[in-house]
């Protein structure tokens, strides 16, 4: 099979699962698309917004699209760890004997919601950390492996602080991706209001297997990123660090800690899946501008002059894109010198 033939499959694979989630889900394409991302990146997605703006529900429609298994958790400040991963438990056979058996908890699932992720404490958070970087938990000494593929998609609401734990930033930088997902326009709400509101079932079509999944993820991996593009990503990163030497002043005045490694490889990986999604087979400096909001948001730490000016971080990611083109080709016109 050729490489075009593989692309054209995936741009079609994409679409009709979109289309799907589409189905139930009025406006948020963007929302939709960059999960999808998440997705096919490998990664995981954590989506932060005011209740009823319907990030649970298109988290659950695009489980329907998908021949996977699927798991909720609803997080409570009372969620102990054992309700996450699961216990050995004491159980007696036929002949009366005892012995220990596992049952295995929410988290083994192909697809796992965690609902509301910065109401439970940070113990039971941290429960998800080594299934989320490692696909696998470990339990009593014995280390289980999860389901392949493994996807956590999580929500939390920005607004409500009280009785919330604010998640770690070591969890955060598990998270591919984090979007905001915004409230709708008015004919959008229109449209909800016309779609929630009368006898009219929607039916969602399996559309893609986990198998598919992952040969898709593999030939995420392969598409090429020249060298520049590839520079780019890494000055951006680098860029957010106000330690580094060649900083842009934004950084070096408002951020206390930039983005880490894996903010480059999310940058990257997410730009190969949008380049991919759009039937191209190489990545340009316009989907790493694209990815940047969402992969580096949640990995800048503000110092207390960035809290108290109130800084959008989105709109510093942007001022910190436009900087590090600059520094790129300042390179550039000192290599050809």
């Amino acid at each position: 099979m050729t490489q075009e033939v593989r692309v054209q499959e995936f741009v079609t694979a994409f679409e009709g699962l979109r289309a799907e989630v589409e189905k139930v889900i009025v406006g948020h394409r963007e929302i939709i698309t960059h999960v999808l991302i998440g997705m096919f990146a490998g990664g995981h997605v954590l989506l932060e917004g005011v209740p009823g703006l319907g990030k649970t529900l298109l988290i659950k429609t695009l489980a329907e699209g998908l021949e996977l298994t699927f798991s909720r958790i609803q997080f409570t400040p009372d969620l102990m760890p054992a309700d996450i991963i699961g216990t050995n438990m004491i159980v007696e056979d036929a002949e009366g004997r005892k012995h220990f058996q596992f049952q295995s908890g929410p988290i083994f699932a192909h697809i796992l919601l965690a609902d509301e992720i910065n109401r439970a404490t940070p113990k039971t958070q941290s429960a998800l950390l080594e299934g989320m970087q490692e696909a696998s938990v470990t339990v009593a000494g014995s280390s289980r492996p999860l389901p392949s593929p493994f996807f956590v998609l999580a929500t939390q609401n920005p607004i409500e602080m009280e009785g919330t734990y604010p998640l770690p930033e070591a969890q955060l930088d598990r998270f591919l991706l984090k979007l905001r997902v915004r409230y709708p326009a008015i004919e959008e709400l229109n449209a909800i209001i016309d779609r929630t509101t009368r006898a009219r079932p929607v039916s969602i079509e399996r559309v893609m297997s986990g198998e598919r999944v992952l040969a898709f993820r593999d030939l995420i991996r392969e598409v090429p990123i020249a060298d520049h593009v590839r520079a780019l990503a890494s000055t951006i990163v680098m860029a957010t660090h106000p330690q580094w030497e060649r900083a842009p002043e934004i950084s070096r005045r408002f951020i206390r800690y930039g983005a880490s490694p894996r903010g480059a490889q999310a940058l990257v990986l997410g730009a190969k899946v949008r380049a991919l999604a759009e039937g191209r087979y190489n990545v340009s400096v316009e989907d790493l501008k694209t990815l940047a909001a969402p992969a580096l948001r949640h990995r800048i730490i503000l110092n207390f002059e960035g809290e108290a000016e109130g800084l959008d971080i989105d709109e510093m990611v942007a001022q910190i894109v436009e900087a590090a083109e600059g520094l790129t080709v300042q390179d550039k016109e000192a290599f050809l010198r």
